[in-house]
């Protein structure tokens, strides 16, 4: 099985109305209860800024495909909860709540925020009151949280020691979406470093009995790598089944029509392509 991707089409350019240039980084996209389509987003003037990326883009549509409409930012950064930056939101549905997860920095990067902010509408949101969720290294982001039998995963990238060390996936569980487990390793990749690295934007999708992660930027800023496994906490280099041409690439499914996003600095906006299995 390869898992690539259709020709992707630009749905969202934050730019519009605006007096310069913006971008969207990564970002998550959920229809709500009632069929309407919302899209949050790191987002910031260009060029690329991540230090001082301090609010969330929030956007909404009746259609995946848009028209999109801007709302006013979904959440500002909140210096005195510990943030230095908003970066990488994930939003799912628990019962008549959404949380939504993202990564919120701090002073020390071996020790980041994970925090968590909740909304029964998709406009309104309120932090935790009880602070982080946890906090881990190096730089650790991009959460991606998906229910697994009778407990939450959350996916996000991180270091193999907090200091430093093999870019890798980690994973927590969680039975109430607020107190999660000490972490464990679903993917490491050989490459070493502290900050940036090659297993952001984690994203597992179960399909047709097979479990798919999609991480990247691999090997350049606008590609993501797919691999295949059975096991949806344990994924090997080895198993690579596609590449897409895309950024914080996620996974949106449209009443069963599988779409891939793509987004990032100097990207004008985000874009969505229809996901393929072939033979």
């Amino acid at each position: 099985m390869n898992v690539t991707s259709g020709t992707f089409q630009r749905i969202y350019d934050p730019s519009v109305g605006e007096d310069r240039e913006w971008y969207i980084n990564d970002h998550t996209v959920i229809r709500a209860a009632d069929g309407r389509w919302h899209l949050f987003g790191i987002t910031h003037p260009e060029p690329a800024d991540p230090e001082n990326e301090i609010e969330f883009a929030h956007a909404t549509a009746d259609a995946l495909l848009g028209p999109w409409t801007k709302q006013p930012p979904a959440l500002t950064v909140d210096y005195a909860y510990g943030e230095t930056h908003l970066w990488a939101p994930h939003v799912v549905r628990d019962g008549d709540r959404y949380c939504m997860f993202y990564a919120g920095g701090g002073a020390d990067r071996t020790a980041a925020e994970m925090n968590l902010a909740v909304s029964t509408d998709l406009f309104d949101w309120q932090r935790h009151p009880g602070g982080p969720l946890f906090e881990d290294g190096y730089d650790a982001r991009d959460p991606m949280v998906l229910r697994l039998a009778d407990r939450w995963v959350m996916y996000y990238c991180a270091t193999s020691d907090p200091a430093g060390g093999n870019h890798v996936v980690a994973y927590r569980t969680s039975t109430d979406l607020v107190n999660w487990c000490d972490r464990e390793i679903a993917f490491t990749d050989p490459s070493t470093g502290t900050g940036a690295g090659n297993t952001e934007s984690p994203f597992v999708l179960p399909h047709n009995g097979s479990w798919y992660l999609f991480i990247g930027p691999r090997p350049d800023y606008v590609g993501t790598d797919v691999f295949r496994s059975d096991d949806p906490l344990s994924f090997q280099l080895a198993d690579q089944v596609g590449h897409i041409p895309a950024h914080a690439a996620e996974i949106v499914d449209d009443d069963g029509a599988l779409w891939v996003t793509s987004a990032g600095w100097g990207q004008g906006g985000v874009s969505v392509a229809p996901l393929l299995f072939q033979e």
